[in-house]
C-alpha cells in the first residue's frame, strides 16, 4: 500500500486565470508567476498515481489569505474526495492567520475532510505572535483528534521561493506549544529531527511529530531516509511527494537506493499515514 501523505491540487479556473490572484496573494504570486509552474487537477493527480501505482493521496490547495478564496479551494478538495473516496484524503487550507482559519477548520470537518494543512506563514519567520495566534485552529484539530501539516524548511543552505526565514528554535517553539496536537512537519521538519539525539526536552517534544519527505530530491542526499529512520525512528516518516513539483517514481528509486529494509519501507510508504490519518479504506 502507498500513500502520499503530501499533494496539491487546483481547479482548472485557478489554473487559467492565475493573473487574477496575485494583487492580492503575494505568496501565490511568488510560487506560481511563472508559466512554468506545475499545477494538476484531481483528475490529474489520479491520472498520475495509477501511472506511480499510489493507491491513495492526501490533498489540499494553498493557504490563501481571501477567506472566500480559500473556501472556493477548499470546496474543491471536498468534491474531489467525495469523487475518489477510496483514492484521496482531503485537508483544509487556509492562512493560519486568517481570523477565520478555526471556522473554516470546522466546516471542513463537518464536510469530511481529515486534517489541515499544508498551512504556511511564508513572508515572516515563525514568530510567538505568530504560534500563539494558531491556538484556535489547533484547538479545532484536537478536538478532532486529526493532525495538522505545517510548512517548515531548514534554516541554511541556498534559497528557493518558498522559503521561509525559520529557524529550528521556532520551529520546537511550535511543537512544543502545542504538544497534544498531532502535527505533520513538511519538509523532513527543517533538520529539527536530528536534535532528537540531544538527551532533554526536543525527544520528548517529538512524541506526537512526525515529519514528511517532500521536495527531497531536490533538497538532501537520498542518505536522509536512512539517517533519519535510525534517530526518531520510521514510524515517524511519512512519504510526501509535494506532488505535482516533484512525481512519486523519484523518491522510491532514492529509497530503494539506500537499501531500506521492506518493513520500514512499507512504514514510511503507507502504513504510518494510514493510522495518522484514519483511513479506513484504499484500493490496492
Amino acid at each position: 500500500m502507498i500513500i502520499d501523505a503530501h499533494t496539491h491540487i487546483f481547479p482548472t479556473s485557478f489554473q487559467d486565470k492565475r493573473d487574477n490572484f496575485f494583487a492580492d496573494e503575494p505568496a501565490f504570486k511568488m510560487l506560481y508567476s511563472k508559466k512554468t509552474s506545475k499545477f494538476e487537477t484531481v483528475h490529474g493527480i489520479i491520472r498520475d498515481m495509477d501511472a506511480d501505482r499510489v493507491d491513495a493521496s492526501v490533498v489540499f490547495g494553498f493557504p490563501w489569505k481571501s477567506a472566500d478564496t480559500f473556501m472556493r479551494h477548499n470546496d474543491y478538495v471536498i468534491e474531489s474526495v467525495s469523487s475518489f473516496p477510496e483514492r484521496l484524503i482531503g485537508l483544509s487550507c487556509f492562512d493560519p492567520l486568517s481570523p477565520y482559519s478555526a471556522k473554516e477548520a470546522e466546516r471542513c470537518f463537518k464536510l469530511g475532510l481529515k486534517g489541515v494543512g499544508e498551512l504556511a506563514v511564508y513572508d515572516s519567520p515563525l514568530t510567538d505572535d505568530i504560534i500563539l495566534k494558531m491556538n484556535d485552529v489547533m484547538a479545532v484539530c484536537r478536538d478532532h483528534d486529526a493532525p495538522i501539516l505545517m510548512h517548515v524548511n531548514e534554516p541554511v543552505g541556498h534559497h528557493y521561493p518558498g522559503k521561509q526565514e525559520i529557524t529550528l528554535k521556532q520551529i520546537e517553539n511550535l511543537i512544543k506549544r502545542y504538544p497534544d496536537n498531532k502535527i505533520v512537519l513538511a519538509h523532513w521538519g527543517g533538520g529539527l529531527f536530528f536534535y532528537a539525539l540531544l538527551k532533554k526536552e526536543v525527544r520528548e517534544a517529538f512524541k506526537n511529530v512526525w515529519v514528511d519527505t517532500a521536495a527531497s530530491p531536490f533538497l538532501y542526499d537520498p542518505a536522509i531516509y536512512k539517517t533519519a529512520g535510525t534517530i526518531i525512528g520510521y514510524k515517524k516518516i511519512l512519504f510526501g511527494s509535494d506532488y505535482p513539483l516533484i512525481k512519486p517514481g523519484r523518491y522510491f528509486k532514492e529509497m530503494d537506493s539506500v537499501g531500506i529494509e521492506p518493513e520500514d519501507m512499507a512504514k514510511i510508504n503507507g502504513g504510518n499515514a494510514f493510522s495518522l490519518f484514519n483511513i479506513q479504506k484504499v484500493v490496492n
